[in-house]
Order: C-alpha cells, then structure tokens, then sequence
C-alpha cells in the first residue's frame, strides 16, 4: 500500500491488490482516514492468505469496498474515518445500494457488494471495532433465477474434436480441441485447465487432481478420450513443456490465455450455428446436465464439479426436470 499524507488525519492511499502478481497497483486512489483504510488493507490480506479466496473475489470485494468508502465519503460531507462505520446505520447502506442501482447494477453485483461490506464489517467487529449490525438488518435484493444452458450432447460432441477446430496450424487446433475436451469431459471451469501442468497428466492415469477455487483441489476421473486429446496436443506442441510449467502455450510459447480459447469458440458457435451462450463455460454445464441426465446423483456431480454447496449443484435439475419426473414416475411407490 502507498500512502501520499495530505493532513494528520486524512490520507489518499493507493490500493495494493492482494491477487496472485501482488504487484498491481489500483488506479483509483480514495480519500479516506488512515486508520479505515490500515484496517481494510488487513481485511484484504486476511481474505488471500486465511480464507484463500480466488483472484476474481479478492479484487471484487476490493472494488465494492473502494466504491462504498467513495460513496460514504460524498455521503457524509467528508473523508470516511472507523468511527463513521461504527455508527453506521442500515438507512446510510441502503443509499449506497441505491447509488450503484442507478449507476446500473443489476440485483446479482448488488448483492455481491452487500456480501462484500458485511464481510468486511464483520472483520471489524470481531476485532471489537464496529458494530455491524446494520449491515445485518439489510435484506439481499431478490437474484432473478437464471438457469444454466448447456449444449447438446451432440453440439458438445462436435465443437470438441480436433477436426471441427477452425485453426490452421495442426498443434494449435490439437490445443484447442484438447482445452474444450477437458472442459466437456471433466468438468473443469476453463482457468483450472489451463492451470495444469505436464505432471498432471502422466501415461496410465485414470485421474486427474485439479486446484480449484481458493486453492481447493478435487479429483476428477480422465477418460481414456481426454487423455488422447491432451497426448495428440503434447505431440504436436512445438515448445518443450517443462513438468513445473504450463501444460497449454500461445502460439508464441507463453501461457494460454483464457481469451484465445473464449475467441475459438466464439468461432466455433458461429460456425455450427450455436446459441450465444455456447462458451467454453457452457462446456461445464454441459459436463453436469449429462452427467445428470445419465442418472448421476446431484453429490457426486457436486464433488466432480467443486461445488462448496449442494445448493450450487441444484441448479442442474432444473435444467432436466423432465428426466426426472421419469424416475420418480418409474421409482415412486405411489406413482
């Protein structure tokens, strides 16, 4: 954290994000009182290296944090200082919540902003700072119900090999069809297949180990058809893949980006004809509504997926509700 003074009580300070390069430094600087900001800079630390949240939630929390001290510093007519969020009242985190409503968020980043200030007012009463019972009083906006949408098993099937791959150069199309073949046939979210490494993927596996959110890692089973997939792609793949690097490369030996592979099948969906939500992610979904549709039961597919809550997995079954109103049919005594 850099800190400029400007009074003995009131400072602009710049943000260090605590993500994984631990080097970027946030353009926006807030004007706020030194003692408020020593204690979310700690928050932030607290959040990477006790809880181990993911890079993407760590700098959404900072960003909903930085917003509301902004906002709370109009509010009040002055720098925000810690005694200012101890006397906190639900009236003054409702206004702010109305403020990002009519800059246009939408009810899913406000409910993730309010998850981030209680999460941080929390952090400061358990430190016997604050009082966060109003960030307690305030109700969640209402999320809209949005399911997933998955392809076929057919679209699935032919965006997944490596001759519907639209590239040119042989090893990057092998790339390509590899990545998408880890996403459909394992379940991985798009990062966690791009984070393997050589080592992970060794002759005879029937495994694989992933790192998922937070750090969290889980085994998925590697079927014999992802494991060609990937061996094609390590046969062809010009640069040497050292064990400790990482398995995918651009066409220039770095790291695979997340962007190539959403812009390939971005291709691919106005190649076959896909609906807009055919991403790389909707490969996942796919993962699981088949998995389902198959008569796979909602806690193994949560573990498969990495999912902390049943909850998240549940989403599924309405996805398939007519499958499974088969095997109640074909199960239920009564039925």
């Amino acid at each position: 954290m850099i800190r400029n003074s400007v009074t003995p009580s009131v400072a602009i300070w710049g943000v260090l994000s605590p993500n994984s390069t631990g080097r970027r430094l946030n353009e926006l600087l807030i004007v706020a009182a030194p003692d408020l900001m020593e204690k979310r800079s700690a928050w932030l630390e607290s959040l990477a290296s006790e809880r181990r949240l993911s890079d993407n939630t760590l700098d959404a929390y900072e960003r909903d944090t930085r917003q509301f001290l902004t906002f709370l510093t109009g509010h009040l007519g002055g720098p925000a200082k810690l005694s200012d969020i101890h006397s906190l009242r639900p009236a003054d985190l409702r206004a702010f919540l109305a403020a990002r409503r009519r800059d246009g968020s939408g009810a899913r980043s406000l409910g993730r902003h309010l998850a981030g200030l209680r999460s941080f007012l929390r952090y400061l009463e358990r430190k016997g700072l604050v009082n966060a019972a109003a960030a307690g009083a305030i109700r969640a906006p209402k999320q809209p119900k949005s399911l997933p949408k998955p392809l076929t098993d057919r679209q699935a099937l032919n965006v997944v090999t490596m001759d519907a791959q639209l590239q040119e150069e042989p090893w990057i199309a092998a790339r390509d069809a590899a990545v998408l073949t880890l996403l459909y046939g394992c379940g991985l979210r798009i990062s966690e297949a791009l984070g393997l490494r050589p080592a992970d993927l060794t002759v005879g596996s029937t495994t694989l180990r992933v790192t998922g959110k937070g750090g969290k890692t889980r085994i998925v089973p590697l079927l014999p058809v992802v494991f060609e997939a990937v061996a094609t792609y390590r046969k062809l793949c010009p640069y040497h893949l050292a064990t400790d690097e990482p398995l995918f490369r651009g066409a220039r030996g770095g790291p695979l980006q997340p962007a190539i592979i959403q812009r390939e099948m971005q291709k691919l969906r106005s190649a076959f004809g896909l609906q807009e939500t055919a991403t790389p992610h909707a490969l996942r979904h796919s993962f699981a509504t088949h998995l389902l549709a198959g008569g796979g039961d909602l806690r193994t597919i949560q573990e498969l997926l990495g999912h902390a809550s049943l909850s998240t997995t549940q989403v599924y079954t309405g996805v398939d509700s007519s499958r499974l109103l088969e095997v109640y049919d074909r199960a239920h005594p009564r039925a």
